[in-house]
């Protein structure tokens, strides 16, 4: 079956789905307290006066909504004049797109995929190339950027092994609906070999580097860094960050085990926001004296941990750590990325369930910059070593950092492939 009736199969299904998925989705979200860009947005994002020939890049959610900072940093000083448009799926993602870039170019959400929406988005922003960040291959996108001849292009492309199994179930009809990629930027060689796997043509997917080893973290002041100082005192810092159910309780359980908040001070941020509350809950279930991030004017005077319910703020909080959890580890949900303490020079511990960042993971183990641990006890122990021998924490999370020094370069590398790119499809045009 060709790509043709792949398309209007995968059309049908998703046409048909809709009027019962969405209030489903609707009605979840209004459960969970999960935010989603409304239903309309999708359907017919608009965008008026925007220049065309540039980009348009795509980023699910917060995670690639970062990297997508770091390639706008890059385009803006190597190509100040190419214009840029930013779409995003998630509300989360969205909201940070918009507050950290929405001074400097569109942010909107991701049309849903079918061919209105993504050709309106398409026919008003005229970009001159697609670019798809990590894996978001959705087949309308891909069709429509096709029938414009429109070059895409999957920058720190990357397939986890839970997404690498579903792809292999439908790789017959999926290697055809992924003909319009132009070129893979793969993080890694495994990637590489993953999209190869899943049907894009091996002489287009090459491995280039993993832009997260060229986040460096903003210089502005945390304006709850002087506080936490304040508060901590002499203690040492954990930061537990992207933590997902059942890991708050986790940490909770280790700094009881290290002495309680007398011994530890900690720094919790939840994964998700419909997820504060639940940890907020837990707080308060325990006992700890705790205070808010989104409501520092009402923290008491003393405070043993601070729960940080914000969007965008933990890639920097990670520098208050003495050492850093990095959570979706102690649940099978592949871990977070161990990088973002790691440029601070934090020492990093995590579950087992490491996959999505594997690569990051090998190194950082290779120089115990980082340790994995198999559950709560073990991390109790592994913190205990770097709580109780500051200087080999320190060390640690030296050695950490000298890993990401030692990676960096993704990020020019794929930009000139980017701009490559634009040339060729402007003397196409």
């Amino acid at each position: 079956m060709g790509r043709g009736a792949n398309l209007w199969l995968y059309r049908s299904l998703l046409a048909g789905l809709l009027p019962v998925a969405a209030p489903l989705l609707w009605g979840q979200a209004r459960w969970k307290g999960k935010a989603r860009p409304p239903l309309r947005e999708r359907l017919a994002p608009r965008l008026e006066g925007h220049p065309p020939g540039g980009l348009w890049l795509q980023a699910v959610s917060v995670g690639e909504v970062e990297l997508a900072r770091r390639l706008v940093a890059e385009l803006g000083q190597r190509a100040p004049g190419l214009p840029l448009l930013l779409t995003s799926t998630t509300a989360s993602g969205l909201a940070l797109a918009r507050r950290t870039l929405g001074d400097r170019l569109p942010v909107l959400p991701c049309p849903l995929d079918l061919p209105w929406p993504t050709a309106r988005l398409l026919d008003a922003a005229r970009p001159r190339a697609l670019v798809l960040v990590e894996t978001e291959l959705w087949p309308e996108l891909l069709h429509q950027a096709a029938r414009r001849n429109l070059p895409v292009v999957v920058v720190n492309g990357r397939i986890s092994d839970r997404a690498l199994g579903r792809y292999l179930a439908v790789r017959r009809p999926l290697g055809a609906l992924l003909e319009p990629i132009t070129q893979v930027l793969a993080r890694a060689a495994e990637d590489a070999e993953r999209f190869a796997a899943i049907g894009v043509p091996a002489e287009r997917v090459r491995a280039v580097g993993d832009i997260k080893f060229d986040l460096e973290p903003s210089p502005e002041p945390l304006p709850f860094g002087d506080a936490v100082r304040r508060w901590a005192g002499d203690r040492p810092i954990l930061v537990a960050g992207s933590t997902l159910e059942g890991e708050e309780a986790a940490v909770l359980d280790a700094v009881a085990a290290l002495g309680g908040p007398e011994r530890v001070f900690l720094l919790l941020a939840p994964r998700h926001p419909e997820r504060f509350p639940a940890a907020a809950g837990l707080l308060a279930e325990r006992g700890a004296r705790w205070a808010a991030r989104s409501r520092l004017e009402l923290a008491p005077a003393a405070v043993d941990v601070l729960l940080l319910d914000t969007i965008g703020e933990l890639g920097r909080a990670y520098q208050l750590g003495t050492a850093a959890f990095v959570g979706g580890s102690l649940t099978a949900r592949g871990g977070h990325n161990p990088l973002e303490p790691a440029v601070w020079g934090v020492p990093v511990v995590s579950g087992p369930h490491v996959a999505n960042f594997r690569d990051a993971y090998d190194q950082l183990l290779a120089v115990a910059g980082a340790r994995l641990v198999a559950d709560g006890g073990e991390l109790t122990r592994a913190l205990r070593i770097w709580f109780e021998d500051l200087p080999a924490a320190a060390a640690a999370g030296g050695r950490a950092r000298a890993v990401v020094d030692s990676n960096r370069g993704a990020t020019a590398r794929i930009v000139a492939e980017l701009l490559a790119v634009v040339g060729s499809a402007g003397r196409g045009a």
